[in-house]
């Protein structure tokens, strides 16, 4: 069963800061913005707007605390871009293997 590739979740994914994001709340189990921006080069807005990304993306979800939200991964989302990436990695293995075997074939026809 093929998995298709969901462009909304790597665009939030394809972020460098994203990306850390997601990095701190897993070593973490979760966070708030300002926790996540003590952490970052960031500012505690910047961090809201890419949290917000993520969240459209599924990637996490926020319960709100107080004045704060604190931000966890969705380990089923995260799982799903797992799957993905190991889906689009077999792809394009299975396509470089056919170029491989026709450079090979054009080499071995060079050579009689």
């Amino acid at each position: 069963m093929s998995t298709a590739v969901d462009d909304e979740l790597w665009s939030a994914i394809g972020d460098p800061i994203r990306r850390r994001l997601l990095d701190l709340l897993l070593a973490e189990g979760f966070g708030t913005p300002t926790s996540l921006s003590d952490r970052l080069p960031i500012t505690r807005q910047a961090v809201t707007k890419h949290l917000g990304v993520l969240d459209r993306a599924g990637l996490v979800h926020a319960t709100p605390i107080g004045r704060e939200r604190r931000y966890e991964v969705d380990e089923t989302q995260l799982a799903r871009a797992v799957r993905q990436l190991n889906e689009v990695g077999r792809t394009w293995d299975a396509r470089l293997d056919r170029i491989k075997r026709i450079a090979e074939e054009i080499q071995r026809q060079r050579s009689e």
